[in-house]
């Protein structure tokens, strides 16, 4: 059997502690909710807790003062023992949401050797937004200093027969329960499983089996959901460690990152549209040049189909020429195009109301797009390559990956 870069580790979860107030949501949600952030702080208080490993973002002005507290916790929680080690395994995860439907998940570790962000990577875990490579130093500062990891990073597999995570979820009766509780802020429930030997062997050799039926000169086998950012990071420190020791760092712990596998066809998982509005523009102007680009055909036709919010008004138009398989790909590349030459300011949204509320003043455009098809999602990514920002969004924050799981990526 070959290994195709998702691997058994040694992970490490907390032991005899509060596991509601040890689990906390990616630090990327809520960047507008400083409510949601200090009500955690009230639940957590002086408990053991992830939240004490990470910086949320909605206080990354706080940074600099934050990074050494956020290191030298970690060095307190192994010294003192918090961890239980979980050696050589995977976790199988089942995570019910908040609407009550199960999502299934499998904790591993990628080897950064197959992962690569740059447009164009063959490689066989790809990146499917655009990196914004200004975001990468700070935290590849911090993972250089941290000893530990912790996962908000979703990885996803093109497993239509669901052959890899799913079995599993059939044999839990056989394996070590981890944890299960009730997770904090009303987000669910989760339950963990240490998942080795044979079942370890089937899940492995269901990813051969897929690499090896996917009849391609360069299969993609993983693709990045959540935490593309948080992944470069990790590869691009990977990268220094190899340029500073050499060959030796191949067996460096930080060559691999801790990540939830999820299968792109499980039920739960939910792509969702993320819209767009566009600020301070001339709107006659903006569409006129939108329509010289692209070809805008008035109404809902076969083909890309999308709706412009203008002064409270809706219209619906198909592109007629478009340069991206992707309705979003075609208005966010015009959209940067136009924005680069007349200026003007973009956000992305989520709730179609809001865009439409946003776009019934002047001097504004909104745009309401239908979520990308999961079913042809990795066919898009090896078509187009990297995808624009803000594409999809794998559901709401809610439902966002839990840090749980830890990993020791340097020494002590």
């Amino acid at each position: 059997m070959k290994e195709y870069g998702f691997i058994p580790a040694d992970i490490l979860l907390p032991a005899n502690v509060d596991m509601t107030k040890w689990s906390c949501v990616a630090c990327d949600q809520y960047t507008s909710e400083p409510d949601y952030w200090q009500n955690v702080e009230k639940l957590v208080a002086d408990s053991p807790s992830s939240l004490r490993l990470m910086l949320p973002e909605i206080y990354l002005d706080q940074a600099d003062s934050k990074f050494k507290q956020i290191t030298e916790t970690m060095q307190k929680y192994m010294q003192t023992g918090i961890f239980r080690k979980i050696e050589n395994s995977f976790i199988f995860v089942e995570r019910k949401l908040a609407n009550g439907k199960i999502r299934r998940g499998l904790v591993g570790a990628i080897d950064l050797e197959i992962y690569d962000f740059s447009q164009g990577t063959r490689s066989l875990c790809r990146p499917t937004e655009a990196t914004v490579t200004s975001r990468l130093p700070a935290r590849v500062e911090v993972r250089s200093k941290a000893i530990l990891e912790m996962p908000h990073i979703m990885m996803l597999l093109d497993d239509p027969k669901k052959t890899v995570i799913e079995p599993i979820a059939e044999s839990t009766d056989g394996l070590e329960k981890l944890y299960d509780f009730e997770l904090m802020m009303n987000s669910g429930h989760i339950k963990g499983y240490r998942v080795e030997g044979k079942h370890v062997t089937s899940a492995l050799n269901a990813i051969e089996n897929l690499y090896i039926n996917s009849g391609e000169k360069y299969p993609m086998l993983f693709a990045m959901g959540d935490g593309n950012h948080s992944l470069a990071a990790a590869k691009l420190y990977y990268e220094q460690l190899k340029e500073k020791y050499g060959q030796k760092a191949i067996n460096h712990p930080a060559r691999y990152a801790l990540v939830e596998l999820v299968n792109l066809h499980d039920s739960a998982l939910e792509f969702e549209p993320i819209h767009r509005v566009l600020f301070d523009v001339d709107t006659e102007k903006f569409m006129k040049e939108f329509n010289n680009c692209c070809g805008l055909k008035s109404g809902q036709h076969a083909g890309q189909t999308f709706t412009v919010v203008i002064n409270g008004n809706e219209s619906k138009y198909t592109f007629t020429s478009p340069k991206s398989s992707v309705t979003v790909g075609n208005i966010q590349n015009f959209i940067d195009d136009y924005v680069l030459k007349y200026g003007g300011k973009t956000d992305y949204i989520h709730g179609d109301d809001v865009v439409r509320s946003l776009a019934s003043v002047p001097d504004r455009i909104g745009f309401l797009v239908d979520g990308i098809s999961k079913d042809s999602f990795f066919d898009v990514i090896k078509s187009d390559g990297i995808l624009p920002r803000k594409t999809f969004s794998m559901g709401h924050a809610q439902d966002k990956r839990f840090y749980l799981e830890c990993r020791l990526i340097n020494r002590l």
